[in-house]
């Protein structure tokens, strides 16, 4: 049986190709008009409040995704701590870090346990993680 892709690349349409494209098109503009109205020395206020609202527009666009992410990985490492204690009825190592447990998702039931394990010990960096795994679960609901 052949393995599945495993680790294909994920977007959000309408955050990564419609709100921040967007985004980052209106603080060009809005420093663009700023700069052009600087040149003939008629720049307001209201000038300098469109680029102030541009970049804090694009900040937060970019700091939503940065939180989205950031939940995402401490509910995998809830998800995965849960299943390493209904396989082993232990708790896992307190040595695996975030970025371990977010690797070892994709481990199957019956290798997971010992490969948390030997990353805890070994003290694997995720890309050797994911070069371990032999029973790929892919993770579909990630972005």
């Amino acid at each position: 049986m052949e393995q599945p892709q495993k680790f294909k690349l994920r977007f959000d349409w309408p955050h990564h190709f419609l709100a921040l494209p967007l985004g980052l098109i209106l603080l060009i503009a809005s420093i663009v008009h700023l700069i052009g109205v600087l040149r003939d020395g008629q720049a307001s206020l209201p000038d300098w409040i469109l680029v102030g609202l541009a970049f804090v527009l694009l900040l937060a666009l970019l700091r939503m995704r940065v939180y989205a992410t950031k939940t995402q990985d401490r509910i995998v490492r809830i998800e995965e701590n849960f299943r390493y204690y209904r396989l082993t009825g232990r708790e896992p190592d307190k040595r695996l870090s975030v970025a371990q447990i977010i690797a070892l998702r994709n481990a199957g039931d019956t290798e997971f346990p010992k490969l948390c394990a030997r990353a805890a010990e070994e003290n694997w960096d995720a890309e050797r993680i994911r070069s371990e795994i032999k029973h790929f679960r892919p993770d579909t609901m990630r972005i």
